[in-house]
């Protein structure tokens, strides 16, 4: 029999892929979400996709006694996505950033616990890194987060390796990716948040649709070549793998990981447009606007601990990640 794991979070951008991933890697799968920045059509999406029914639970990880009863149904495993992923609206409205990202893991663990779910693979994020000194960024480097949503990421960290240490039977991967960028060679399912997007390349699509009239590059005067902030961007079908490898280590060495999920090379603001501007036969207009704070001028992977751990290494290219993208942003104008 299959290992059965909750997906929290599951219908949102990456979840969903990760869903795809998971299910043909043998897995059997059931989706948790709030639906506050996912689709009520994914499901259909994803059964579209795997050609078979999508098991679904409306829940939010914010209710304990939610939480608990739905762990007791039976989980080999959790890989948890669900969380609020704005920079700004962080800093706007923190209370909503540490009662999604930090008491909802800590419902899910404290449900894990109880239910004897001893496995959970956590979505971080690079920003817990916040400006390093030195690239590429290796797992070493210091974490130093630098606005609300990355100190969540880092707090999640933090409790799950205390958890880890208290229990010495859980075991926990933690994924530190960098930046998402694509869809799924379907066109079925890709990043179309509900809200508003704060991503570039969403709101790029947006541009090439037309449904925005421009787009923002938040500062020009960085020090990197041509002012514009550089990022390692992955495809987000390469990131949905690596959570599958991440969840296979769990199981078959049974021992807890930490890794970096990129490239190991940077694109600038600029670069992306150019790419973008190339698949999408658009025009993409912006204008520049002061720098955000905590954003940082230069951050790329040192992917060198997930090809060792894992064997992971990204397959897809930045122009890969645009066209995937487009194709999706496309046929999602078309069918609107």
């Amino acid at each position: 029999m299959s290992k059965h794991i909750l997906l929290t979070g599951g219908a949102g951008f990456i979840g969903s892929h990760t869903y795809v991933a998971l299910i043909e890697a043998g897995y059997s799968v059931t989706i948790l979400d709030n639906f506050e920045n996912a689709h009520s059509d994914v499901a259909d999406r994803l059964e579209r996709i795997t050609g078979a029914p999508v098991s679904v639970i409306k829940a939010d990880v914010r209710d304990a006694a939610a939480m608990k009863s739905v762990l007791n149904a039976g989980f080999d495993a959790v890989v948890h996505f669900a969380a609020l992923k704005s920079v700004p609206d962080g800093e706007t409205d923190p209370a909503s950033y540490y009662r999604s990202n930090c008491a909802g893991l800590m419902n899910t663990v404290e449900a894990m616990r109880q239910a004897d779910v001893r496995r959970i693979v956590f979505s971080s994020s690079a920003a817990v890194y916040g400006s390093a000194d030195a690239m590429p960024i290796s797992e070493a480097t210091a974490v130093a987060p630098e606005n609300t949503y990355a100190r969540t990421k880092a707090f999640g960290e933090e409790y799950l390796q205390a958890i880890a240490h208290a229990h010495p039977d859980f075991r926990i991967g933690l994924l530190r990716y960098f930046n998402p960028v694509g869809a799924h060679s379907s066109g079925l399912i890709g990043e179309d948040p509900s809200q508003p997007p704060g991503n570039l390349v969403p709101v790029i699509a947006r541009v090439a649709t037309g449904d925005m009239p421009s787009l923002k590059i938040f500062g020009d005067d960085y020090s990197t070549p041509d002012g514009t902030g550089i990022r390692d961007y992955i495809h987000v079908e390469d990131l949905a793998r690596g959570h599958v490898l991440s969840l296979n280590a769990l199981f078959e060495r049974d021992e807890s990981h930490l890794v970096n999920l990129g490239t190991g090379r940077g694109y600038s603001v600029l670069e992306v447009i150019a790419t973008y501007k190339t698949v999408s036969n658009r025009d993409i207009p912006f204008e520049i606007a002061p720098r955000r704070v905590g954003d940082p001028a230069i951050s790329y992977a040192d992917v060198t601990r997930a090809r060792e751990l894992l064997g992971f290494e990204a397959q897809h290219d930045l122009r890969s990640m645009c066209a995937s993208n487009w194709a999706f942003a496309a046929q999602s104008k078309a069918l609107s």
